[in-house]
């Protein structure tokens, strides 16, 4: 039996929406949006062979729609529709990537016939594309080609066609989403759902309802029944981010649906059958957890079926520099002039600092820093003063020996000069607010001397100076 093509449809018009449900309903799996928000926040989750929008609309318009579905699908249709159609508007849509283009009032076989073909069109893109497989430097979004990092890949690209419980392990801002994703997109549910949900943001007395649905009436508030993220998730998969959040009577339920694969909402006692893949992550030690009491080890057991641990970035320091270029490409400015070459993306100095530095937030700090960076940025690279001064301006001292000694000989010593010749013009400034003529006097130097050591180490003198 071929599967039904999914389709979503989005228009802030309710009686758009139900013509669509009469002419398009019974051949698909057919979703609608009534504004572009709401379509914004299904395609987060959700994969579809063909999208259908409107062009004018209230909040995000067509155009951010069809610009989301191509930086997440590209071998997805997109079909816009305009009651104000011009052929100027048209052009717009087909050079950003749309299919085609329906103009209102439209025939109703009009509509049939330009979403089957784009059926067709999604498809052929499908089979035409290579098989995913983890490249030299990445898999899926993921970025790095440390050893550290290829062992992750094996395992995820081992995975992902098993249809198993993985349990992805690691510090906050490792990349565990990335990782999750990546398990999902490469795997035989990629067409279905991806339904990210955050356990340590669930309000504690709402948990079983997000998770499981709930009956109408089930408790104060609840004047309609709902579904819960599992049934959002039916055939796709489920990531449990910061599983070990979770209320040990979540971790009951929870642990009973992953083995009798159903859940029972709150409220009733009719099971339903469900049918999800199950990732889940955690920056917690949960064996440590289940010592303590505060983690079932029963749950822990059925989740701990391919673990996957993704290294601090402290652990893979050979990866910043890729890391830095990616992210420097992904936030830059259209016109910004940033360098197409990965490798010329970064001044010399500003890759050095960003080396040397710790990263406890990992690589969601790493991004951080290169987006305000790539914002500041006037020319093809970006240089050390575009960075904050926390990372230009460290206030340690040279990093440890066992971080150094991973560094050829030169470069750490050049770090460490770096660093420490950073931090003292930086503790300088600091201490005369700014001011360069007595900061030079305390230092023994001519002014322009110390003018040609802070543009060289990339210290700003206005960056210290105190209000008056």
């Amino acid at each position: 039996m071929i599967e039904r093509a999914k389709v979503l449809v989005v228009d802030d018009k309710e009686n758009m929406l139900k013509l669509f449900e009469k002419i398009l309903g019974d051949g698909y799996e057919l979703h609608t949006a009534g504004d572009g928000a709401r379509a914004l926040s299904m395609l987060a989750g959700q994969a579809f062979d063909v999208v259908v929008t409107d062009i004018r609309m209230p909040g995000a318009d067509g155009f951010e729609v069809l610009r989301a579905v191509k930086q997440k699908s590209p071998e997805t249709a997109v079909v816009m529709m305009t009651a104000y159609a011009s052929v100027q508007r048209a052009v717009e849509a087909m050079k950003e990537g749309a299919y085609d283009y329906l103009q209102k009032p439209f025939d109703p076989d009009d509509v049939s016939l330009v979403v089957a073909r784009a059926v067709e069109e999604k498809r052929r893109r499908e089979a035409a594309a290579p098989p995913a497989q983890a490249g030299l430097d990445g898999f899926g979004e993921l970025v790095g080609r440390s050893a550290a990092m290829r062992e992750v890949y094996a395992l995820l690209e081992r995975a992902a066609p098993l249809d198993i419980t993985v349990l992805l392990t690691g510090e906050t801002g490792t990349g565990k989403e990335l990782a999750a994703r990546a398990l999902h997109e490469h795997g035989p549910r990629r067409a279905r759902p991806f339904v990210v949900v955050n356990c340590g943001a669930l309000p504690g007395d709402l948990v079983e309802s997000e998770l499981f649905g709930h009956a109408k009436g089930a408790f104060t508030g609840a004047a309609l029944a709902k579904p819960g993220l599992f049934e959002a998730a039916e055939g796709g998969t489920l990531f449990l981010d910061e599983v070990g959040e979770l209320p040990l009577p979540a971790q009951v339920k929870l642990n009973r649906a992953l083995q009798e694969k159903e859940i029972r909402r709150v409220g009733e006692n009719t099971p339903v059958k469900v049918d999800v893949r199950l990732v889940a992550a955690t920056h917690r030690d949960l064996k440590a957890e289940v010592a303590q009491g505060r983690f079932r080890e029963d749950l822990f057991f059925r989740l701990h079926v391919f673990p996957v641990r993704l290294p601090a970035l402290r652990e893979r320091r050979e990866d910043i520099g890729l890391l830095a270029a990616h992210f420097a490409k992904k936030h830059a400015r259209a016109g910004d002039g940033l360098s197409e070459n990965p490798a010329d993306r970064l001044e010399a100095d500003a890759l050095r600092a960003l080396s040397g530095h710790t990263w406890s937030g990992n690589v969601r700090e790493l991004e951080n820093a290169v987006e305000r960076a790539a914002a500041l940025a006037t020319g093809p690279k970006l240089r050390m003063a575009d960075f904050p001064l926390e990372v230009r301006g460290p206030q340690g001292s040279p990093l440890p020996a066992e971080e150094l000694v991973k560094l050829p000989y030169r470069e750490a010593v050049d770090l460490s000069r770096e660093r420490v010749s950073r931090a003292y013009l930086a503790a300088l400034l600091a201490e005369f607010g700014g001011n360069v003529t007595r900061a030079a006097e305390r230092a023994g130097m001519e002014r322009e001397s110390l003018h040609r050591l802070l543009k060289r180490y990339g210290v700003r003198s206005d960056d210290f100076k105190r209000g008056e």
